[in-house]
């Protein structure tokens, strides 16, 4: 039976503007299940699975719907658990995953205005329409990881599952890159920056004069996920934040606010609002200086530069990565690009943005890329080289070769038989109630 990542569903839940009209057009909305106080709506079904069998190109297939429906009953169980639980996600770890998954979108429909018209909702409309769900999604996230805290398997017990596979039938895997890049974003002229600075010390002398710190922070803080907060970050202890950030409050007094301090994000004004021990209480208001076209013109050139000497081999490519990338999630790895679900270095074509894949289909291995414009993870805009490593090319699954991948999946096999364990025995103390279209579908049993 197919089980759906959680994050998956959500995606075509949202990404189908097409078929939610198609839906619409052939069918009265209805609830097709309910489970305690929370429904579950036919058309939520529906886009799921049309948006599924789109994106892979596959027949109809009412097996399919059903298990659709299994897992998103499975999510209002969780979300139930979330919510007895008292388990609330940031919103700082909502709003990135909100432009994580905004930017994925816009780079899987080619631009911002190709995405808008497929699913005919502007970028902003389509914000407050996945909001929800990734608040949802992350939460669940939250419960699987509880429920399946502790979960491992043995090398024996990787050779038993695999060894499970009928020898003629055994998974084929499809083609995978290794890559690396470095990531740099435009570098950001003075004055720029001086604007944001003075900007800061202006709301500054307002809060003096007697203005409100957080009707200005909600106002004017570009850190969207706190400014909803009147710029409150709730307490925090040492390490969570920026350096120049803990730096600066630990050296405030109770209600007094900073000058502007300068870190990666952009400029801060921070005000300490309580400190126990070494947990601190504070607000800020973030502006971030703006590139202007001859930054992003400067930081084209500088990787030109740094290319040419790459070629020439005055640096290898892990030490450029070290010195000058600016994601910090790959430099210490020499910049190897890692598949954000699995943490595998080994990436597929699904892995990757049309922009990407293309520029590495007109490259040999161990070529570095002309510089390409691209964005980070947060949706800013950046420059990228990409070395391109290896290419592992599409084979029948091995157990010494592939072993990395039937270890991950005999983990993810254990954990979904301890959730639907936990499923079990959670809706015996639930009402639930199946449309009778979808009794046939028997999803409360294993």
């Amino acid at each position: 039976m197919i089980r759906f990542i959680v994050s998956t569903l959500c995606y075509f839940l949202f990404l189908s503007g097409i078929a939610q009209a198609q839906v619409e057009s052939m069918v009265v909305d209805k609830i097709v299940a309910e489970i305690d106080n929370r429904i579950i709506l036919k058309s939520e079904v529906e886009n799921a699975y049309l948006g599924y069998l789109q994106e892979n190109k596959l027949s109809p297939d009412p097996n399919l719907k059903c298990e659709i429906l299994r897992q998103l009953i499975l999510n209002k169980v969780m979300a139930a658990k979330a919510e007895i639980d008292s388990i609330v996600v940031p919103d700082a770890s909502i709003d990135f995953e909100m432009e994580r998954r905004m930017m994925a979108m816009v780079d899987r429909a080619g631009s911002q205005e190709a995405l808008e018209q497929a699913i005919g909702k502007t970028l902003t409309e389509a914000k407050d329409d996945l909001r929800p769900l990734v608040i949802e999604q992350l939460t669940i996230g939250e419960v699987q990881r509880e429920i399946t805290q502790g979960v491992s398997v043995t090398p024996g017990k990787v050779k038993k599952f695999f060894n499970a596979f009928p020898k003629d039938s055994l998974p084929l895997f499809p083609t995978e890159y290794v890559l690396a890049e470095l990531v740099k974003k435009p570098i950001v002229n003075k004055a720029s920056k001086n604007k944001s600075r003075q900007a800061l010390f202006d709301i500054k002398a307002r809060i003096l004069a007697g203005e409100d710190f957080a009707t200005l922070a909600s106002k004017n803080s570009e850190d969207l996920g706190s400014a909803a907060e009147g710029g409150n970050l709730g307490f925090r202890a040492r390490g969570e934040l920026v350096p120049e950030f803990e730096e600066t409050v630990y050296k405030l007094k109770e209600g007094e606010i900073s000058d502007p301090v300068e870190s990666e994000f952009g400029f801060h004004l921070i005000q300490l609002i309580e400190r126990r021990g070494n947990r601190f209480n504070s607000r800020h208001i973030l502006l971030t200086p703006k590139p202007d076209k001859g930054d992003f013109d400067f930081t084209q050139k500088f990787l030109d530069s740094l290319r040419r000497d790459i070629q020439a081999g005055k640096y290898t490519f892990e030490e450029a990565v070290k010195a000058h990338s600016d994601d910090k999630s790959s430099r210490t790895q020499g910049g190897v690009k890692l598949n954000p679900q699995t943490g595998s270095n080994k990436l597929t074509i699904e892995d990757l943005d049309y922009t990407l894949f293309k520029t590495i289909d007109t490259m040999k291995i161990n070529q570095v890329s002309s510089v390409i414009k691209s964005r980070t993870v947060d949706g800013k805009d950046a420059f990228k080289l990409i070395l391109y490593k290896k290419k592992i090319e599409a084979h029948e699954a091995s157990f010494e070769r592939d072993y990395e991948k039937i270890y991950q999946a005999t983990l993810e096999n254990e954990k979904n038989d301890k959730i639907n364990r936990w499923f079990e025995n959670a809706i015996e103390n639930l009402y639930i109630d199946i449309a009778p279209e979808y009794k046939k579908c028997d999803v409360l049993n294993f």
